[in-house]
């Protein structure tokens, strides 16, 4: 097994066998972590969690301006957690389906890890 740098994705070969989609989803991971660390990106995915709405209609929720918005849905669209779409002159935003499940995925291992070390701990204190 060896790594081959190409371009700015690392790949693994292994037998010949080519696994960009672990980079693609590390990198994704990256940027839903990322996205999720600005507050004000967070409540914009709970605003188009609850329905969809334009970007000026999310521009008028905050004390921001229009491009300080936009950069922020284009973060959040880097990180594949929204969808735009044109309706006339208006681009709507929604929720992306299946959003946060590779985040959720990831750590539900440590969610499993921790039940299982507080499991044994509430034996060795039961037997104690």
């Amino acid at each position: 097994m060896y790594l081959l740098y190409q371009a700015t994705c690392w790949q693994q070969v292994f037998h010949g066998v080519s696994f960009n989609h672990m980079v693609e989803q590390v990198i994704n991971l990256d940027n839903i972590f990322s996205s999720l660390a600005d507050p004000t990106r967070r409540d914009i995915l709970q605003r188009v969690a609850q329905a969809e709405l334009s970007v000026g209609e999310l521009v008028e929720k905050y004390s921001m301006s229009f491009a300080a918005i936009s950069k922020h849905l284009t973060v959040l669209e880097r990180a594949k957690l929204i969808t735009k779409r044109r309706e006339g002159k208006k681009q709507m935003v929604t929720l992306a389906p299946h959003a946060l499940m590779s985040a959720d995925e990831y750590l539900e291992q440590y969610r499993q890890m921790w039940e299982q070390k507080f499991n044994k701990l509430d034996a060795i204190l039961r037997d104690h």
